[in-house]
């Protein structure tokens, strides 16, 4: 950054001192550096006006002179602009540079190298900051970024300058059609590629952000849930391997407390505590929007909560429930679905939605007040569920209106 900035012309000492005329040099200083240059014209020093710096006199050879210096000086500060514009080093040597129609060369901003960089810096936030899943999504999206830059421009690395709406739109291309990733998870990892889109225009090493005029809009997906006789139909289902239980049970708990996966995985007795009601309540910080959720628990969570209190991984780690990984979870859940005759593809994260639909607002439980359970940032989030209610509304309604035809 620039702090000082000055110009005048001089008459340089010739060596050969019986020498006349002496010849007039430029001096350009940036911030105390300076550079001279040659204007390749002379004037014998009676007749150069220092403080002016300029020839005295108006014979035509001295307004010539005059009149070259004052171009000089306009493209002095004509280069100096145009260092500013081009994001380049305002120096001394590089207004002599330009001044000497040599080119200058921008300090490159490498993609690849500045998406690391933020990756290394959540990486070195976790457990503070950020989340794991956050890393695992950003690390992802570098690698989907790499291979891209070697598909298109068989390249590992390029210069942030080159990104435009035409890369935008061939890495979405790519996405969809070399990954072969569904609209909705293309949405996803163009947005986390938009955060160091984002980096690089605050540092003003970007002049225009390439995501202009391109739509990151997601298309709205249908979501799942249980009915409260599905729910009902895993609750009594006996199953000859314990940890199928477990899981049934953990499955379960979320059913009745909306918590995702990586909430309930995290949850410890500390967790939970009396509310103003004389009642349980569980009160935990939702891991991927870092809000604060208080929910009552319900009879079933509660029984659910005593049932696994001895188990030696709860009384180790102080944890509510033995939650096996996400993997091996969804692996069991598929077993529980096919022995409780349930054709819906079972996923943990259903058992949320079902919280959101069945368990609360099938009940009357007011969309705002599901909403703070649930964690979300805003009510808008939480609306999505209540069109599942539309949809099941209008199912449920289908024999009565061919009864009253």
């Amino acid at each position: 950054m620039e702090k000082s900035f000055g110009l005048y012309f001089h008459l340089k000492k010739a060596k050969n001192e019986k020498q006349l005329e002496r010849s007039i040099y430029l001096k350009v200083t940036v911030n105390g550096a300076f550079c001279e240059v040659s204007t390749k014209r002379k004037c014998e020093p009676s007749k150069w006006n220092v403080a002016a710096g300029r020839v005295e006199g108006k014979t035509e050879a001295a307004k010539s002179v005059n009149s070259y210096l004052d171009v000089l000086q306009r493209k002095v500060f004509d280069y100096r602009k145009q260092l500013f514009d081009d994001d380049k080093p305002l120096t001394a040597a590089n207004i002599k540079m330009l001044l000497q129609g040599r080119e200058i060369n921008r300090p490159k901003h490498m993609l690849m190298e500045i998406f690391k960089q933020h990756n290394d810096q959540i990486r070195a936030l976790l457990g503070r900051e950020y989340a794991a899943g956050t890393l695992e999504r950003y690390e992802t999206s570098y690698k989907h970024t790499s291979k891209f830059l070697q598909w298109k421009y068989k390249v590992t690395d390029m210069d942030i300058t080159r990104l435009n709406y035409e890369f935008m739109a061939e890495y979405e291309f790519w996405l969809k059609s070399v990954r072969k990733c569904d609209h909705n998870s293309t949405m996803k990892y163009l947005a986390n590629f938009k955060k160091i889109v984002i980096r690089c225009l605050k540092n003003g090493w970007l002049k225009q952000d390439p995501f202009i005029g391109f739509k990151l809009t997601k298309r709205e997906v249908e979501r799942i849930a249980l009915s409260q006789n599905e729910v009902d139909r895993i609750a009594s289902e006996i199953f000859p391997m314990e940890v199928t239980s477990i899981v049934r049970d953990i499955f379960l708990f979320s059913c009745y407390t909306g918590l995702a996966y990586a909430d309930v995985e995290k949850l410890k007795k500390t967790d939970i505590v009396t509310g103003n009601d004389g009642g349980q309540w569980l009160v935990s910080r939702r891991q991927k929007t870092d809000i604060t959720a208080k929910i009552p628990l319900l009879p079933a969570a509660v029984t659910i909560i005593n049932k696994h209190a001895s188990h030696p991984k709860c009384v180790a780690k102080n944890l509510v429930l033995p939650v096996l990984t996400n993997q091996k979870m969804n692996d069991y859940l598929k077993i529980i679905a096919n022995q409780c005759g349930i054709t819906k593809t079972l996923t943990f994260h259903i058992a949320r939605h079902t919280f959101a639909t069945t368990v609360t607002l099938s009940n009357g439980v007011p969309i705002e007040t599901v909403s703070k359970m649930l964690g979300h940032r805003n009510l808008k989030t939480t609306q999505h569920y209540a069109k599942i209610l539309d949809k099941k509304i209008g199912d449920d309604m289908k024999g009565l209106m061919e009864k009253y035809k």
